[in-house]
């Protein structure tokens, strides 16, 4: 999973502390391989990359997500326009 997120800069801090309190949790849901957390050199946008042994468990870890109402679905008040997830599968 890759997710792009733009953010405002006001929030952009705050935003990175909410994506590794979900990533941290995460790392200790059944099935996880591995996360990251990035922001672009430029500052304006935020990365986050997650990958997990099957589909099932990237959906339980977002669960986990929501129910920290990190809104890993959508768009959070800090967010400037909707974020784009893709999903990949190695090949």
């Amino acid at each position: 999973m890759v997710g792009g997120e733009e953010v405002a800069a006001d929030g952009r801090a705050e935003f990175v502390r909410e994506c590794h309190r979900v990533t941290d949790a995460a790392r200790r849901r059944p099935g996880f391989q591995s996360v990251g957390v990035w922001v672009t050199p430029a500052g304006d946008a935020v990365v986050t990359t997650g990958a997990f042994e099957s589909e099932e468990a990237f959906l339980a870890a977002a669960e986990v997500g929501r129910k920290m109402d990190a809104t890993p679905d959508g768009l959070s008040d800090l967010e400037v326009k909707p974020r784009e997830v893709h999903f990949l599968v190695s090949r």
